[in-house]
This record gives structure tokens, sequence and C-alpha cells, in this order.
């Protein structure tokens, strides 16, 4: 997937609006979609694919780390316990 997706689409919608409306009594509706768009993309809060992957490889790394530290209390609390 294209990591600059959402750039990619919102000009290809301002495009179609602007198209749409550039000679009609709404042409003003393209600065207003424009806007509209733009502002829906920053409240979705989306991250590219590349960091998503490096989150999930993180997270990958840091269970695994967990669940090391999770066998070594297990092991002293064992031992503790003799």
């Amino acid at each position: 997937m294209n990591p600059n997706w959402q750039e990619t689409w919102k000009e290809n919608v301002e495009k179609t609006v602007e198209q749409l409306t550039k000679n009609s009594p709404f042409a003003d509706m393209g600065q207003n979609a424009k806007t509209f768009f733009t502002s829906a993309l920053q409240k979705l809060d989306v991250v590219t694919r590349e960091e998503f992957d490096v989150q999930a490889a993180m997270l990958a790394r840091t269970r695994e780390k967990l669940d090391a530290l999770e066998k070594q209390v297990a092991a002293l609390e064992q031992a503790a316990n003799k």
C-alpha cells in the first residue's frame, strides 16, 4: 500500500470536486470540501503501514521480554519457597 495513500486520496477527491463545481453556482463548495476532507483525515488519526509494522514488531519484542521476565519471576518464587 502506498504510504501516502491519504494524500493521494485527498488529491483525487479534491480534483473530482473541483471539476464538478468549476462552473456551477456552488464553486466555493470545492474549498469547503477540501477543508472538510482535510479535517476529517486529521481526525482519523491513522498511521502508515510502515509505522504500523514498526509498532507491531516492537510490541512482539516487548511481549517476548515480558514472557521471559514472568518465567524468571516464577523460577525465583519457586526457589524462595523451597
